[in-house]
């Protein structure tokens, strides 16, 4: 009779520190949902709506990049709702109420995959902004930037190291968090989850070093020439 809580004890044990912190932890799945949330509506919509993009200039295409940001609102609202997806049940099964498809279990990749593609972006591209806009206000580095008639990059640099870079980040991690704890709370196994983890961060960090080089050694303009 007590074989199995013998079972899951014995297997408990075998989890590393950061296993157990996955199989655990669902709060990063709810931060990142309200984080999105708040991004969303009171940055892009904000901004679609009121035709200021941040204040920083005048876009060469205000309609253009109105749009631009209704579109990149709705996208993190739907990337919000997906990470919340990965720490409720509807995000495993799919509700009894919905015609024909309720009770089925909802495939394991199909939500895993996009997290982490995602997630890798995100903390790429937050990596990438904090590391170039500090290397740009220190003098270092030139950015330039296309689609804008007049822009104070000094000001936009600084609001993108300050605070739109680590929201970047801090959305990749939280993302990461919680596609971790969906892998390891949908049974996958411990020699595929540890493989992943490692085989995941070295293609963060590598596309984090690209994305930074191609910026600082202006790639695009050298092919260009």
């Amino acid at each position: 009779m007590n074989d199995a809580p013998l079972s899951a004890s014995s297997a408990a044990r075998c989890l590393n520190g950061f296993e157990r912190f996955a199989l655990k932890s669902v709060w990063p799945g709810y931060i990142g949902f309200l984080l999105a949330l708040i991004y969303a509506v009171f940055v892009r919509f904000y901004e679609a709506a009121a035709g200021i993009i941040g204040g920083f200039g005048e876009p060469a295409d205000p309609h253009r990049m109105s749009m631009a940001s209704y579109v990149a609102g709705v996208l993190i609202m739907l990337c919000g709702f997906i990470l919340l997806g990965l720490v409720r049940p509807w995000g495993r099964v799919i509700p009894g109420w919905v015609p024909l498809a309720g009770g089925r279990k909802i495939p394991r990749l199909m939500f895993l995959v996009p997290t982490l593609v995602c997630a890798a972006f995100l903390i790429a591209h937050g990596i990438t902004g904090i590391v170039t806009k500090a290397l740009f206000l220190a003098g270092a580095v030139p950015i330039e930037l296309e689609g804008w008639v007049v822009v104070d990059m000094h000001s936009l640099a600084l609001w993108d190291l300050v605070f739109y870079e680590p929201w970047f980040l801090m959305m990749g991690v939280l993302a990461g968090l919680t596609a971790a704890h969906y892998a390891m709370a949908s049974g996958v196994s411990q020699y595929a989850f540890r493989r992943g983890t490692v085989l995941y961060v070295l293609f963060v960090l590598l596309l984090s070093t690209l994305f930074t080089a191609s910026i600082v050694f202006d790639f695009a303009h050298a092919i260009s020439f």
